[in-house]
């Protein structure tokens, strides 16, 4: 390990490749564990009113402690850290955010729209994302300088504009404010709620969708799907201060609010007025 060590850091474009291929073996190490507790796991619910079982601490503890034991030096986020635990300042070149389960009522109810999803930053921007598809049963992966791939298949984000045959991912509830705004879209566009921003997103980044807008969202649901939009060309709008770079991380973290996908669908989204955020959603 430590010849190795010595050639990654002097190696700066070999040690991101390093990290993507231990991060694919990490998320594959999960896939049967995830699997085999889909529909059937034991849940309780968090501080937050979120739903949490056992399932998601087992992959976070187990994915973690993989990935540790390659790249110590690494700072390492989870959504099911403890909310006690202190702000973490994120001074590592590299970092990693996992949500073990994403779209955990529909895994806990047996419904397969959910994702294991892991992002690896640098510098605080996502450069890479993994998303295991539980539906489909595929792995979708990519980033920025490396395009995506479905399973085996190359990938990309529409960019045909906006039509009565445009497909919309929404997640819901929603406040009046945008509903209000969004009532066009709803009367006149194909809308979606999958229970998975995570899902919603790589959708889009695949171009099955034209885009996906969330107002509910923390930095963990969409962290490795975020690379997966860039990845694919797509566009990204924040409606408040962006997520990236990220330069601390903490559980309990006011919720983000975003639009992504065809560079029409995102526009459109811009002008939108859905309200401002409050200190605390």
């Amino acid at each position: 390990m430590g010849k190795l060590s010595t050639k990654l850091r002097r190696d700066p474009q070999t040690s991101v490749r390093h990290r993507i291929n231990a991060g694919r073996v990490a998320v594959q190490q999960q896939v049967d564990f995830f699997r085999r507790q889909f529909g059937v796991v034991a849940s309780d619910w968090k501080a937050d009113e979120t739903r949490v079982t056992f399932a998601d601490f087992a992959i976070s503890e187990k994915l973690f402690a993989e990935l540790r034991g390659t790249f110590p030096q690494d700072d390492f986020c989870s959504e099911e850290s403890s909310p006690e635990d202190e702000l973490l300042a994120l001074e590592a070149e590299f970092c990693w955010v996992l949500d073990p389960i994403d779209g955990t009522n529909n895994y806990f109810f047996g419904v397969p729209m959910c994702a294991i999803s892991l992002a690896l930053l640098r510098r605080g921007e996502p450069i890479y994302g993994f998303v295991y598809d539980l539906a489909r049963g595929k792995l979708v992966e990519g980033g920025p300088e490396f395009g995506v791939i479905d399973g085996s298949t190359k990938a990309s984000a529409k960019t045909s504009p906006l039509d009565k045959h445009s497909i919309l991912a929404l997640h819901f509830p929603m406040k009046p404010a945008e509903t209000t705004a969004l009532r066009e879209w709803l009367e006149n566009y194909r809308v979606r709620s999958f229970g998975s921003s995570t899902l919603a997103l790589t959708y889009t980044a695949l171009g099955k969708l034209d885009g996906c807008l969330d107002t509910r969202v923390k930095v963990w649901d969409i962290a490795a799907a975020y690379a997966l939009i860039k990845g694919a060309g797509g566009d990204f709008h924040w409606f408040d201060e962006p997520a990236f770079p990220m330069t601390d991380f903490k559980v309990d973290q006011p919720k983000l609010r975003f639009a992504a996908g065809s560079t029409a669908f995102v526009e459109a989204a811009a002008k939108l007025d859905i309200g401002r955020k409050k200190e605390k959603d």
